[in-house]
């Protein structure tokens, strides 16, 4: 085997089967469980589809009623979680309070250790819950503001609004953010579910799995450039500078982030919903410049690079969509994280279902055939 023979990246390579997501890069094309983005994103919740992945089918009224319930049921922050986070956050990003977070939860389960698929359902909705609950709690004590409880007359997402601001949304930003953790909830064999794998395969636990895929998805080229595309947006300013800010980045030889993608060779189906959506939120926030910006940009790089094939992803439109939610741009990766749990602890079921341990190979080019020489004959 020669260099030729590496796929780097694992581009092009099939690691595993599932039945929980297909992608269709060249029609832009993304199906949960058979059931096409575009679909969900309109009808269904969150939790619904939290369900969906855990199961592969939607769930009857009385089946999301239980989910529901279990998810309440653990809402409520861990005391000790708490004192971590009140000693952890002048010292740590948000990512690595959430990475740090989910250990000392697995650390304080007994059932931790117990991979049967039954204990391993609980533990995904426990980390469902208690994830978004933390990244809640973290921002609120940095504010050196009271932590909010939940409220168990809110759904998923709008209670973690509620949390995060001590507002409750109203009805088309509940509903948006909503939507977007259902858009970020799965994608196929990512970076972050890759290395979430690999660390089951041990047969490690699933909260030493997940905190492996939160280290995964806090690179910028992963989970990180939704809050990239913030950075850029908010450096730009105003829509004169547009041109003049590209053409100094692509100088440098910097990508702009948000545009393009590993898979999808035409605009990512994520994206066509959160403009959208953008489009509503717009008419009511006092932030929406943000937006206007991000389309402002978009068409700018469409100009600019007219004939490549670089199209927005779901990182784009998020940026400023969170910003006029009211979320902190350092909040934008967690957030990710506290959707993509689902579709992470989806995968981890069925890799503990079907267990074999990732061992790929490399392809050695060192030296050979060298000859040990004592240390005082080495010049």
């Amino acid at each position: 085997m020669t260099t030729s023979d590496i796929a780097r990246g694992l581009e092009g390579v099939n690691v595993t089967a599932t039945r929980l997501c297909r992608i269709d890069g060249l029609k832009g094309e993304l199906v949960y469980s058979g059931y096409d983005i575009f679909d969900l994103a309109e009808h269904s919740t969150f939790e619904e589809v939290a369900f969906l992945l855990w199961n592969q089918r939607l769930p009857s009224s009385e089946e999301l009623a239980g989910l529901q319930s279990k998810l309440l049921a653990e809402r409520s922050l861990d005391p000790i979680i708490e004192r971590l986070l009140r000693e952890l956050h002048t010292l740590v990003r948000p990512m690595r309070t959430l990475e740090i977070a989910v250990e000392v939860l697995g650390a304080i389960d007994r059932n931790s250790s117990d991979l049967t698929n039954a204990q391993l359902k609980q533990t995904a909705a426990r980390l469902t819950a208690k994830m978004a609950t933390v990244i809640a709690a973290y921002h609120r004590i940095r504010q050196g503001l009271p932590v909010v409880e939940p409220r168990d007359d809110l759904g998923h997402s709008a209670n973690f609004l509620y949390m995060l601001t001590g507002r409750e949304p109203n009805a088309l930003e509940a509903r948006t953010f909503d939507v977007a953790m259902v858009l970020h909830a799965e994608h196929e064999m990512n970076a972050s579910t890759f290395s979430a794998i690999v660390t089951a395969s041990t047969l490690s636990d699933m909260y030493s799995a997940i905190a492996s895929a939160i280290g995964t998805l806090k690179g910028p080229l992963h989970g990180g450039a939704n809050e990239a595309v913030y950075k850029i947006v908010d450096a730009i300013g105003e829509e004169q500078n547009i041109a003049s800010y590209v053409e100094a980045m692509l100088a440098r030889g910097e990508r702009v982030m948000g545009i393009g993608h590993r898979v999808y060779k035409t605009t990512d189906p994520r994206a066509i919903i959160l403009e959208r959506l953008g489009h509503e939120v717009a008419k009511q926030s006092p932030d929406r410049k943000y937006f206007d910006l991000s389309l402002k940009l978009r068409d700018y790089l469409a100009k600019k690079l007219e004939g490549k094939p670089l199209y927005p992803n779901v990182d784009f439109f998020s940026a400023s969509v969170y910003k006029m939610l009211g979320i902190p741009a350092d909040l934008y990766t967690p957030i990710f994280a506290i959707s993509r749990i689902t579709g992470w602890t989806a995968h981890l079921l069925e890799q503990y279902g079907d267990n074999r341990l990732v061992r790929p190979n490399a392809v050695y080019e060192g030296a050979d055939n060298r000859a040990y020489e004592p240390i005082e004959e080495r010049s």
